[in-house]
Order: C-alpha cells, then sequence, then structure tokens
C-alpha cells in the first residue's frame, strides 16, 4: 500500500517556476515508477511526466518538454516537478501517481498507475 501527498501548489505568473514534491509512504517507493499527471476543468487527465525507479529514464509530454523536470530521492521518498516558464495552458490539477512496476512500460497512461495522491492546484496568471 502506498499513500501520496503532493504540495508546492500555488498562483504564479507566466514565465515564472514552481516545484512540486509528492512525498510516499511505503517501504519499497524505491521499486516504483512514479509520475505526474495533471487534469483541467472539462478535460481528460493528461501525462506530464514519469520517471524510472532509479531515474535512469524519464518520459514527459511534449507540452512541457524543455521547460519540466522530473526528479526523485529515494533516501526521502520523495518525487518532483520543477516546472519553469510556466504557461496559463500549465494551469489544471496535478495528480502524483505511482505503480508497482519496474519499467516504463505504457507509463503515459494513467490506467496503468495504481496509487494517486488528492492533487495540488497550480494556476497560472497571464
Amino acid at each position: 500500500q502506498v499513500q501520496l501527498v503532493e504540495s508546492g501548489g500555488g498562483l504564479v505568473q507566466a514565465g515564472g517556476s514552481l516545484r512540486l514534491s509528492c512525498a510516499a509512504s511505503g517501504r519499497t517507493f524505491s521499486e516504483y515508477t512514479m509520475a505526474w499527471f495533471r487534469q483541467s476543468p472539462g478535460k481528460e487527465r493528461e501525462f506530464v511526466a514519469a520517471i524510472s525507479w532509479r531515474a535512469r529514464t524519464t518520459y514527459y509530454a511534449d507540452s512541457v518538454k524543455g521547460r519540466h523536470t522530473i526528479s526523485r530521492d529515494n533516501a526521502k521518498n520523495t518525487v518532483y516537478l520543477q516546472m519553469a516558464s510556466l504557461k496559463p495552458e500549465d494551469t489544471a490539477v496535478y495528480y502524483c501517481a505511482a505503480r508497482d512496476y519496474i519499467g516504463m512500460y505504457d507509463a503515459m497512461n494513467p490506467a496503468r498507475y495504481g496509487y494517486w495522491g488528492q492533487g495540488t492546484q497550480v494556476t497560472v496568471s497571464s
């Protein structure tokens, strides 16, 4: 069983930065693939970024590639999403997700994740 708690969301102006954190409980955190998804009102939940258990592999959505960076600290059971050059279209509730599968197969598919946080709101003003 894994519990995920996100933090770090807020209101920021376009062009600004935010760092989201996701603290996980569970002694096998280091064996989980971790990801961030986001959801805006009226839209489906969309993939943002994913990171493998040893952080050797990362995937990004095209919309955030080059602006956002996913990382993890297995000693702290925490995964991060550093967001830079934020745009109004980045406004959404951001969710942390985990799955007890080491590989990155289909890592962009939210249906592959069994554990989710409660979400944190990110609002980017123009």
